[in-house]
This record gives structure tokens, sequence and C-alpha cells, in this order.
């Protein structure tokens, strides 16, 4: 779901969104909505080039963040010959909101200036002067030479010709690139689908996901630093509030010790001054960013740093970093003793979060460590701090680390985990651990697990995820045998119905996903009768050319049920019209049921398509679907940009069951509840409540026509038990969730940023009344996971044949 860290780019699972784009776009004078070529640079490393390397710019100037896991970057010369071949640089992770990403490409003999820290690397020698850019949906190269070919090439998100380049958007290319001049849009992004008009020459600034830039901010010049202190110290550039009231201005010799030394991603150096002034608001802690420079500095070096203070946002939304730039560094001398740490623990955090501005910042009121959590952690950003013996509540990730507590008793969950349960209830002791040691890396958890004896570092900000322990010392992790559940089988007489979340898949992925997924349903969910699945691809995946089916994957899919002991389940889908559900470009994500022939029979009724609505008819046998499978009201405002719901009726034991397979709306573009505006604002609640509405609507017409209608609706719900959205979706008592039905400490089936909550339900109607339900813990919890989300499962007994 859910994330911005220095060096690297994060997809959030159920909290991360991607836009759906169309190819070459009819010309529009505005910033695009989507993700750009922002600058194109083919000198790098020539002669008389400044940077080493060649590198492509992508920009988002959309209000939510791009997705460009499976699209890649293309370049093909500018004048094509009948063997020249589009060369392929991938992809991964995604844009933020307003946010840059940086492609590097081949290196130089020449140049002296490294660029920033590469998003994502490729290989490619581009053409100083003439070459042609596309931003493509899949890795298949393309094979367009011309731009009329390449126009219609639907695979094509964005395209970029300069110099005397054949192939470009317009009437003519981009003009004027050299060794020492890239190609760029205005700040503005403005994309009217003409190269020449949409760009221009000039000198390069490359700008990675991270905000860094090339231009020597932080590198050592060679005058020499000053040798005494200067009037300013650390807590007098941090201040009492989020920002320096020494933003911007420039300060000389402000002394310390150095305690953190980051040589990877975002590089630079934290010292802390040794002198407290005794005011718990100001900091005594501070960051030194030297751009593309690795620090020339060591963990207890004493130095006196000049360079001019900035706060620097690592993304929309997010609280800001104080820091240094275009800093020089005098060491005095090393291997001096570092400042004591910070404790922190269940007595020194406090219990209030953070304090509201009425869904405004925070960044000017005064801080109030003593009160607040998040104030606390602001308070403490650049200083050293330590915890120990703390519970691991999310499990390792890709970016090598884990979430912990430092409080114990805070919503524990039954297996070790800490629940959110409220708007209001955030749980303060959650904290981010990292490595700076790259001879100790983080070590893979799992939920429950204890980070044992201490682990010191320095305390550090990101926009996903907020504040985190940036250590120097790890404590040793104690494996506290975390076991993936195995739910019960149905009884004879029990319908079983589950949801399960896969995670985009397609026919192209691994046989170990498939595998791995395939002993989820066929073991640990004990074969369900019916499974609704959330996030099945089209067979090709993110490859943008117009598939829609997904026989190809389903077919995969059951056979390695089969393979690992699983019934011979049967499907039934309604593809949806072609990049018209949202995700991934391309990868037209629909809902699906899988059923077992051998218990439960599907009521096929022709009529349902991507565009029909699904009808209750009341008949004098009872209520039937107008079509099944069906789509609840695709064409509603509701469902735009998004997952239409799959209904489908089923017979089991002579006795009709409706189910309602969903995939509601992500969370993408919500406010952060550790960012600067508080309370957070929830955008994307609006759009999950209308779909909430039209269910609702729709089951509300069943039990009408049969106020004793089986009705289940499951899947990802994007929301939690406590939400709008959930009251709208069981307003007039149409509906029960079922989490609510469980004790408190299992009310969960996602992890986020180490909170534990719900995003998957199922929810049945009154004329269910005996079931037993089970979410079934086997992803969400654990370092190796086949999805971010755990299935779940209603066993719903049925007496006797209706008609």
């Amino acid at each position: 779901m859910q994330i911005h860290r220095s060096g690297s780019v994060l997809l959030t699972g159920a909290v991360a969104v991607a836009l759906s784009v169309t190819a070459l776009p009819a010309a529009h004078a505005a910033p695009s909505a989507t993700a750009v070529i922002s600058e194109v640079y083919g000198g790098g490393g020539n002669s008389g080039a400044t940077l080493t390397r060649d590198f492509v710019e992508l920009a988002n100037a959309g209000s939510t963040a791009f997705e460009v896991g499976g699209l890649s970057v293309q370049y093909l010369p500018g004048s094509p010959s009948a063997g020249s071949r589009w060369q392929v640089s991938a992809l991964s992770g995604a844009i933020a909101p307003g946010g840059r990403y940086l492609v590097s490409q081949a290196a130089g003999s020449g140049g002296t200036v490294d660029l920033p820290a590469a998003d994502a690397a490729g290989t490619v020698s581009m053409g100083a002067s003439s070459g042609t850019v596309a931003l493509v949906s899949g890795t298949t190269p393309l094979t367009c030479k011309s731009a009329a070919d390449c126009a219609a090439d639907a695979r094509i998100v964005d395209l970029v010709g300069y110099g005397s380049a054949v192939v470009r958007e317009g009437g003519g290319p981009v003009p004027g690139a050299s060794a020492t001049a890239s190609v760029s849009r205005s700040a503005s992004l403005t994309d009217t689908d003409d190269n020449a008009a949409d760009l221009l020459a000039g000198a390069p600034t490359p700008v990675n996901a991270a905000g860094e830039t090339s231009g020597g901010g932080g590198q050592e010049p060679e005058e020499p630093g000053p040798t005494e202190p200067g009037s300013v110290r650390v807590h007098d550039i941090q201040g009492a509030t989020r920002l320096s009231p020494l933003d911007g201005t420039t300060v000389t010799g402000v002394p310390g010790v150095v305690t953190g030394v980051r040589a990877s991603g975002s590089r630079g150096f934290w010292f802390q001054d040794t002198s407290p002034d005794g005011d718990p608001r100001t900091g005594e802690g501070l960051f030194v960013y030297t751009g593309s420079a690795v620090p020339a500095v060591a963990v207890g070096d004493a130095v006196l740093v000049s360079g001019k203070v900035a706060e620097y946002y690592p993304g929309a939304g997010a609280q800001s970093i104080t820091q240094l730039t275009g800093a020089r560094t005098t060491v005095l001398s090393s291997g001096n003793a570092l400042p004591a740490p910070v404790v922190l623990d269940a007595r020194s955090v406090p219990d209030r979060y953070v304090p509201s501005a009425g869904g405004g910042s925070i960044d000017t009121l005064p801080l109030e460590p003593s009160r607040y959590a998040l104030d606390l952690y602001e308070s403490l950003e650049g200083s050293r701090v330590r915890i120990a013996d703390t519970r691991v509540t999310g499990a390792t990730t890709a970016y090598d680390e884990i979430w912990v507590t430092v409080k114990p008793r805070e919503n524990p969950t039954r297996r070790g985990g800490t629940r959110y349960a409220s708007y209001e209830d955030q749980n303060t002791g959650r904290l981010k651990v990292m490595s700076l040691d790259p001879a100790r890396e983080v070590p893979e958890a799992n939920v429950g697990d204890v980070l044992e004896g201490r682990t010191t570092g320095v305390l550090d900000y990101a926009s996903y995820g907020g504040y985190n322990l940036q250590a120097t010392e790890l404590g040793t992790l104690a494996d506290r045998g975390l076991r993936r559940e195995v739910t019960r089988k149905q009884k004879k007489n029990e319908l079983a119905v589950a949801t399960y979340n896969v995670e985009n898949l397609d026919a192209r992925d691994d046989q170990a996903t498939f595998d791995t997924l395939a002993e989820g349903v066929a073991v640990n969910l004990a074969s369900p009768d019916i499974l609704s699945l959330e996030e099945i691809q089209d067979d090709n995946g993110p490859v943008n050319d117009g598939t829609v089916g997904s026989e190809a994957t389903l077919r995969r899919f059951t056979d390695a049920i089969v393979a690992a002991g699983g019934p011979r389940y049967a499907w039934r889908y309604i593809s949806p019209e072609n990049n018209e559900d949202g995700g991934q470009p391309g990868g037209n994500i629909r809902n699906v049921f899988l059923f077992n022939p051998e218990r439960v029979a599907f009521t096929d009724r022709a009529g349902g398509d991507a565009t029909t609505p699904v009808r209750a008819v009341d008949t004098w046998k009872g209520v039937e679907l107008s079509a099944s499978p069906g789509r609840i009201s695709p064409r509603s405002a509701a469902w735009d940009n998004s997952r239409k719901p799959l209904v489908g009726e089923f017979v089991f034991r002579g006795r009709p069951v409706f189910v309602i397979g969903n995939h509601f709306a992500s969370k993408g573009g919500d406010q952060s509840l550790h960012g600067r505006f508080q309370e957070p604002t929830r955008s994307s609640e609006t759009q999950r409540v209308q779909q909430a509405a039209e269910v609702n609507a729709f089951v509300a017409s069943l039990l009408k026509a049969d106020r004793s209608a089986r009705v289940v609706t499951l899947g990802d719900i994007n929301d939690f038990e406590f939400s709008p959205t959930m009251e709208r979706l069981t307003r007039g008592g149409v509906l029960k969730p079922l989490i609510t039905t469980l004790p408190a400490a299992e009310r969960y089936s996602y992890v986020y940023d180490g909170n534990s909550q719900t995003l998957d339900h199922i929810l049945t109607s009154p004329g269910i009344r005996r079931f037993d339900y089970d979410v079934v813990h086997i992803n969400a919890e654990f370092a190796d996971q086949a999805s971010d989300h755990d299935p779940q499962v209603v066993r719903v007994k049925v007496n006797g044949p209706r008609r």
C-alpha cells in the first residue's frame, strides 16, 4: 500500500496507486496529469562535458504516485538504420507526486561530476546531439522507426526526439543538445505533444527521487574550512519549531562530533553538539548533505562545519529535514567519544501522537516533546537515540528495514504486531530501523520477533514511514517462531467463501509465485468452495497492447492449485475495457471467481459485460441476477479508473448464494499519519464512500426482492472497519462486517508502517445467521510473502434444499 526514502523508491502494496495512461494523447497546453520525460542528456562523459554519464529524467505532475514497475525507458538513434534497435532500461518503484525519477545511462571517459544516486540504471550510450527516448509500458523493445508508426504504438507513454531525430512528437525535434547541454521541459511540465515547443536546451540538471542534484551541493571545496568555532550552534539552527529560524542563512564553524555517515543514497553525515543548551525543544544533531560526494569524515571526528541552512521536504506533504548544504568541513581530531544517546522507551515516548492544526501545517507550531510523540522525535532529528529489546511490528522489507515498537503493550495483536485501532490511535511507539553499517544489514525478521539488546543510531526522517533510526549499532534478532496459519476444512453442510488479493498476478510471473499462492489456497485456506480473487491481471501483465483476457493466467494458477493438492477450480470473470480499471497501465486488473464444481454450481446467465449493469430480478422462484456474472453500475463515476465489483449467482445444496467480489479504490494520495498536515486529509476516501454506496444499494435491491437472500460481499475494500467507507457499506443493516466479530487483537489483514490493520473484509447479509469466520495470516507479517495481504474465509452453514 504504502512511502519515500533516501535513494530509493518504494511501492506501498495496498496503499500505492498508479495512474492509467494513454499513449501520445491529443495536444493540450497544460501540465501533464501523468508521468513525462522531463530531461534527456546524451553528452555525459564526452569531451567538454562536466557530467560523467548520460541520463534520462522522468517527472510526475500528477497528485498521486505514478507506478513505473514494469515500465521501461527506451532509446533509438536519431537517424535509425534498418539494423537499429530500441535499447531498453527497465524501471521499478514509483514517482512521487511532483517528484522526479533519474535513470542513469552509460559513462564516458570525460567529465568530473557524478550523477546523484540513480533510481534506475541502464547501459545505453546515447547520442549527445541527436536521439529519441521513449517511456514505455512494458519492457519489450519497440519496433517503430518513424514518428507515425510510434504514434500508433499504444505502449508509448511519452516520447522525446532531440537534435535531428526522425522519431519525435510534433513538427520537429528539440534543437541544441550537445556535450554540455541537455533538453528539458519547463518547471510546469507542459506537454502539448510537440517536442520542439515543450522542451528547450540548457545546462543539464539531473534530479533523483530524493530531490538530490549533482550540482556540487556539499562537496568539499579546495579552500580550507574554519579552524575556530563560530557563534552559531546546532541548537540555534534547529530552533524550537519544525523549521529552522536560520533557514537560508550561511553559518560558519558550527562545532560537533560526527555520529553517523551515509555513503550511499542521500549522501551525507550527521554531527551533534557535545554541549547542549538544556532546552528539550531545540535539537542538538544535524544532517550535512554532501550531494554526489562520499563524506570525507568518520564517526568520532570532531568537526567544524560551514554551509547554508536549508529545509528539505522529501515528499509531498512530508515534514521537512533541517540540513546544511554546500558545506565545507574541518576535521579537528578523530576518535572522540560520542554524545550519550537519548533512550526511547515506553516511559520517554508520549502517548499522544501529534498536535492538531485543523488540517493545516504544523511546521511553525512550538514543539512540545513531553506531550506529543512526533514532537519528541522532531526535537531529536539528527541526534543519537537508543532502543532496547524491541518487538518487530513490521517484517523486513526489500529495502532492508524493519518496524519495531518501543511500547510493547500498545495495542498488541495476538501474533506480536501493533494494531491500528482508530484514527485517533496511531501507535506512538513505532519506529523504522535501518542500518548505516554496510557490513551488517538489518536481519530478516517477521512480526513478533525481537531485536534484543541495544540498537543505537541517529534519528532521521523520510516521507515514507516518517521517523527512522539509522543504526550504527544493531541488536541481535531473536526468532519467536511465527508460523503461517492453516484454517480448518469446511464441513459437508458448510459453504466456504474466501477472498485473496494475489498482487498483480499475470501469466508471465515465475512459477514459484504461482506455486506459493496456490499452496496458500489449497493448504492454508483449505480449498474453499468459492474464492474471490483481486488483482488478477491480463495474460501479459503491464504490456500495454490491448490484451484484456486472463485465461492463461487463470489456467496456470488453477493448475498450480491442483499440484498443491487442491481441487480443479473453474472460473468466471468479466474482462474490463482496456485501461479503464486502474492499476498498472496495460495490466487490466480485475476481480475473478474461482469455484469448486464438485461442491458448488455457478448459475450462468447471459448479458454480463464490461459496461452493462447487473440488476436484481424478482421472480416467482425468488430473486435472481439479470446477468451472472455481472458488474455493479460499471458506468457510475464511483468506479472511474477503478475496479468494478463482480457479482455471481451460485447454488450450494440447492440454495442460491450471491457473491460480490470487490476491490475498492486505493489509498494513494492520502496524507500520511506523520506528515506536516494534521489532521491528515484522506482524499481517496471520497471515492470509496461512493463505491460503498453503490454496493450497498445493490445488496439492498437483492434484499428488497428477498429479505432472506444469502449475500456474501468480500474483497479488498482498502479501508478500515471504523472508516466512513464501512459505515456507508453497511448502512441500513444490509451487511454485517465479520471482522468486528473477532477479538480486537485479531482484527487485521495487512501491515503498513508497523501498523497491523484491516483493509480486506467479508460482510454477510442478515439471511446468513450461522457462520465461522477466519483471517488466515500467511503473508502480511512475514518478510517472505507471496502477497502483502492475508486471505480470509467464512464458512456458512446451509441446511437442506430450498427449491
